[in-house]
Parts: structure tokens; sequence; C-alpha cells
């Protein structure tokens, strides 16, 4: 049994670090192609995301909200579903967080109001899922596009900031999450994504609901053949989901300086859902595994800089380096869900 469960750990690990060496190799074969030296920028990239206590810093505050998000796609994976809708779940959680920081100016119902956001934008594709029957791949991505030319306009309308029109109103200065590290954007956020995931961890593992949520994605028939709901374990998947990409669009704009706000264009905040998906299938779907996956994530973002500044590499080859690595990295988990849809 304990020759078991070292080999259900050392497994994982082994492939995933087998898929980081490939993505890397496949990444330095397109930089030599392309004329750029593997090495510098690879070098820089370590430099940049962990050769000083600001690279740390910076990789551990990218990591934060990918962590959140990588959260709700692994609890709905657990649970035998595919939710992709974290993305648009995370504008609302933002938008939520300011208009309750500047109602309020309290950290603590600022948080709360991205949470509340978050479960009542989630809970649409759990209710079409369960009594329409609607695919949850069709009606998230639809309600991701609703919800961003949603936000867009409250972004540019309503909560633009009459003194800034790069932002919308900032949260209050009494209400922004504080700083881990003076100087640096690592704030109270990365210690709450961390907590979330130890709480999704226990919940998955330790309770009678995180049973249900798993037996249920393991094989609903047989789930149902024992008496559970696997209508109840659908709704409550998209909203613990939801209490976690909403917690992801909050403590970005309470706790990620300098605007502590929306950018025009939401580029701030834009992507952290769908990255998610990655950092959930890098951490196999698992709350402690995905705490890892999010800071190699947030590693790749904070050392992308510095390939471009000291190795001289531009933007669009160091996304395509990153998303090489990405991908590479992510095969073994979409295997082994892929596996599990089959099993099913």
């Amino acid at each position: 049994m304990k020759a078991d469960k070292l080999s259900n750990i050392i497994k994982p690990l082994l492939e995933s670090l087998i898929a980081i060496i490939i993505g890397v190799v496949i990444g330095a074969v397109v930089l030599k192609v392309s004329g750029y030296s593997p090495v510098e920028a690879y070098v820089a990239l370590v430099k940049g995301a962990v050769g000083s206590i600001y690279g740390w810093s910076m990789t551990l505050s990218s990591a934060t909200p990918i962590i959140l998000t990588g959260l709700t796609f692994a609890i709905s994976a657990r649970t035998g579903i595919f939710n992709i809708g974290a993305e648009g779940t995370v504008y609302f959680g933002a938008i939520a967080a300011i208009v309750f920081t500047n109602m309020f100016a309290n950290p603590v119902l600022g948080l709360i109001g991205g949470i509340i956001a978050g479960i009542l934008w989630a809970l649409p594709a759990a209710l079409l899922k369960v009594y329409r029957g609607v695919h949850e791949v069709i009606s998230t991505i639809m309600l991701n596009w609703i919800a961003f030319y949603t936000a867009l306009y409250l972004v540019l309308g309503p909560l633009a900031n009459p003194n800034d029109p790069n932002k919308t109103l900032e949260v209050p200065t009494s209400a922004r999450l504080p700083l881990l590290m003076k100087g640096s954007e690592l704030s109270l956020a990365f210690i709450i994504a961390i907590v979330a995931a130890v709480i999704t961890y226990y919940i998955l593992w330790h309770t009678v609901l995180g049973f249900e949520l798993r037996a249920s994605g393991y094989n609903e028939r047989a789930a149902q053949y024992g008496g559970i709901n696997p209508k109840r374990a659908i709704i409550w998947s998209f909203v613990i989901g939801g209490i976690m990409s909403g917690l992801a669009g909050a403590t970005e704009v309470m706790g990620r300086p300098p605007s502590y706000a929306i950018s025009q264009g939401m580029a701030n905040i834009y992507g952290y859902g769908f990255d998610g998906i990655g950092v959930s299938l890098v951490g196999r779907n698992h709350p402690i595994g995905i705490i890892f996956s999010g800071i190699f994530f947030g590693a790749l973002k904070a050392g992308a800089t510095y390939m471009q500044i000291d190795a001289g590499v531009p933007l669009e080859m160091v996304k395509v380096v990153q998303g090489i690595i990405v991908v590479a990295v992510a095969v073994p988990g979409l295997w082994d869900l892929v596996k599990k849809v089959v099993r099913r």
C-alpha cells in the first residue's frame, strides 16, 4: 500500500520533470534556429524569476491569480466536468471588489464582494448543465464573452476614473491588501491563494462533499447507485470554482500595485482564467500540485522581461518559447484527463 502511494507521487513528478526538460530543449532549438542564444535566454529567464529577492517576489505575485483560477478548473475536472468559465468570473470578481471597496473601504468586504460575484456568475452554467443538459464548454465559452463585454462596458463607463482615463476607480488605500515586501508587487494575496489551495485539498480529500465530487467525477453512474446526487456535485463544483475565480479577480486589484484598479481594456486581469487551465493540468488537477505549477508559470511570466532585456529576445519569441514549455509540461496532465473521460 505504501509502495503504491509512493509510486502515485513519484510517477507524476518524473513525468512532469521529463516534460519540462523536453519543453526546454524544444524551446532552445527554436531560439537557436531563430538566431538567438538559448543559454543567454534561459540564464536571463532564471535570473529574472529567481535570481534575486525581487525576482522571487515577482514570481510569486504572478503566480497568485493563476493558482486560484487553476483551482477552479481542478475542482471541475475532479467532478468530471470541463469548466473553462474562470476567465469571465475573474472579471466580475475584480469589478465587485472595486465596487465594494469604494462603498465600504474595507478589504474583507472587498474579498467577500469578489466571492459573491464569482458564485453568481458561476451558477448560470451550473444550472444550464444540470437542468437543461447544456454542455459546460459551450455555456462557459459563451458566458466568458458576455462577461468580457459587460465588464468592458463597466470599466469604460460607470467605473471609469474621472482623473485617469487609463483605468477604473482605484481601490481605496484602506482597503488594499498589505504588501509582504516593500517595493514589490507581492502582497497578502499570495497567502490567500495558498490558504485557498489548502482548503480545497481538505474539502476534496477530507470531507463528505469532496468524496461526492470525486466519486461523481470518477463514475457518475456508480456514484448515483451509491446514493450520491451527481447534480448536486456539479452545482457545488461550480460554486466552489466561482469562489476561487472571484477571489482571483478581487485579490488582483486589491493587492497588485501600482494601479490597484482595472486598466483600460482590462489588460491587467485578462487571460488569468485560461492560464489557470494550464496550471491545473501541470499540477495534475491536485490543489497542492497547483501551488507548485502556479509558481512555475509565475516564474515564466516574471523572467520574460529579462529575456528581452538581457538576451535581446523579442517579446514574440519569448511568448513562443513559453508556449512550447507550457504545452510540453501540460501534456501528461491532459492525457490523464482524457483517460478519465474515456473511462467514464
